[in-house]
């Protein structure tokens, strides 16, 4: 795993919190080699790996397939969502505090875990997505419980435009009294996407306010697009 953890640490973190605070998002380009990437994808169908498996279209999510990892995750996994969370709580508290939310996240990842299992969120959340030619993910956000952290991070697994086309994340922004906005995007094999879960804070001439925030994929066209998605906190079932 020292590979992974060195990859992690030269991340420029100091870029990443800016675009967070910005525009809610940032992309970390090439975080998993093409190995990793290959491997994770190798494994979709070991069901031993998996706790639960979504058929989205039967829910009216989209059209897709996830799958829930069970605990012990992965080690690749477990060292990316143990890693990258620390660097991540600053961002998280600057928010809430921001937005006069009295939650103080904990500084490691451990101690979250524990607040979600005092409220009965016991059951993994990081997931492995499948969409095939026609899948799509509605608009959503990803709580699944009283305590959520509100960063994420998915991994691109495959590569747009060769291995499928169309497939683009969607992120919308939905500012009070104002349209939403779309932001269209389309980062490569093994590069990693944080943005934020649920909403982020805009500063306006009254302090700051609340935009909350949504994600899904557009349509594929075709081909087969695989994303692995980390979030830090548990769920419920």
């Amino acid at each position: 795993m020292n590979d992974i953890i060195r990859r992690i640490e030269n991340i420029d973190w100091a870029t990443v919190t800016d675009n967070l605070h910005q525009t809610g998002y940032a992309i970390v380009p090439e975080l998993l080699s093409d190995d990793e990437c290959e491997a994770l994808k190798s494994e979709y169908h070991a069901s031993d790996l998996y706790r639960k498996t979504v058929v989205m279209a039967r829910h009216r999510f989209g059209l897709g397939e996830y799958k829930y990892f069970n605990y012990p995750l992965p080690a690749l996994i477990q060292t990316i969502r143990t890693r990258m969370y620390p660097h991540l709580v600053p961002v998280a508290n600057a928010w809430f505090k921001a937005l006069n939310i009295n939650i103080d996240f904990p500084p490691e990842h451990s101690a979250l875990l524990q607040q979600c299992h005092s409220k009965g969120q016991h059951k993994a959340t990081v997931l492995i997505l499948k969409y095939g030619k026609g899948g799509f993910n509605t608009l959503h956000q990803d709580l699944y419980g009283d305590i959520y952290f509100p960063i994420q991070i998915v991994l691109m697994l495959n590569e747009p435009g060769k291995d499928f086309t169309g497939g683009e994340l969607v992120l919308t922004q939905q500012i009070p009294r104002a349209q939403s906005k779309a932001i269209v995007l389309n980062p490569e094999k093994g590069d990693a996407l944080i943005f934020t879960t649920h909403f982020k804070p805009e500063k306006g001439v009254k302090g700051y306010y609340r935009v909350n925030m949504k994600h899904g994929v557009s349509e594929v066209k075709e081909g087969n697009r695989y994303t692995l998605g980390i979030i830090f906190h548990d769920a419920v079932s």
